[in-house]
Parts: C-alpha cells; sequence; structure tokens
C-alpha cells in the first residue's frame, strides 16, 4: 500500500508528464518534503532538507524547482509568512481560501466553491481584480491557541 505521500507524488509525475512537462528529481525532492511537512515551509528550510540528500543544493536550485511547482499548481505561496506549501487536492486545486497560522505555518484549505465566487463577486464590484489564485486568511490555530493563548489573543485587535 503506498503512503499517501508516494500516491501524490506519483500523480503529480503523472499531472506533469500530461501537461508535457517533467517532475525532475529535484522537483519531485522539493513536493515530497513539502507534502511529508504538511505546514507551510521557507525557501530556506527546504533547502537545508535538500543538502541532506543533494548536497549540492543552492538557493537557485530550490527557487527554481518551487517556481516550476508554483507554475504547475501543485503548492502555494504563502504570501503573509513567505513559504511554501503543497496543494492538498494536487492537481484538481480550486485553489481555495487557505487559512495560514501565523505562529506554526499550518495550512488549511478551505473548499466553499459558492462562498469563494461570492467574495470574488464582491471583490469584482469594489473594481478590483485579485493579483493572485489563492486567497490567505491569517490566523491563529487551535493547538497554537493553547499552547499561547496571549498571542491568541493578541490577534483579536
Amino acid at each position: 500500500m503506498p503512503s499517501q505521500v508516494e500516491s501524490a507524488l506519483a500523480l503529480a509525475e503523472e499531472y506533469c508528464r500530461n501537461r508535457g512537462e517533467r517532475l525532475t528529481p529535484i522537483r519531485r525532492k522539493v513536493l515530497e518534503l513539502l507534502l511529508n511537512s504538511g505546514r507551510a515551509t521557507k525557501a530556506y528550510t527546504l533547502l537545508d532538507e535538500m543538502k541532506k540528500t543533494h548536497p549540492g543544493s543552492a538557493p537557485p536550485t530550490i527557487y527554481r524547482a518551487l517556481d516550476f511547482l508554483l507554475a504547475a499548481r501543485l503548492v502555494h505561496r504563502i504570501e503573509s509568512i513567505n513559504a511554501f506549501t503543497a496543494c492538498h487536492d494536487l492537481t484538481h486545486c480550486a485553489h481555495g481560501i487557505l487559512v495560514v497560522c501565523q505562529e506554526c505555518g499550518t495550512v488549511t484549505e478551505l473548499h466553499d466553491p459558492p462562498l469563494q465566487h461570492a467574495l470574488i463577486a464582491k471583490i469584482h464590484l469594489a473594481g478590483y481584480r485579485l493579483s493572485g489564485e489563492d486567497m490567505e486568511l491569517k490566523g491563529i490555530c487551535p493547538a497554537c491557541q493553547e499552547k499561547f493563548p496571549v498571542a491568541a489573543a493578541a490577534h483579536h485587535h
């Protein structure tokens, strides 16, 4: 029985092949690290992890892999904490609403298309065009609320 991560990687490989692109070993490894991490991870953390298996890795290596994965929509960039997370629904992502814990980087994707469409419609009515596909909400996850009740309270301005 392949692990969830392995089946996700197989899916991603097939998806890239169908797009006429290659999930190179480095791209695959970066995606694997993000899938294993299960939370938003900063590029330099990915770099440290990569060096364990690919000692020659340098920042450009990671950024190029991330750019590819972002373009293929296999990962999300979490702007508020400048980190990356694997897309929960690898190849069919409707790019939901991401709720990001500002303490630990846990990301929860809310899939609620009607809510999302309503929100986008409101934004367009206000004359704006969204600059990204992801809508990012900042928050404090349940685990961090228990650990840092003061931080959680401070975020309620």
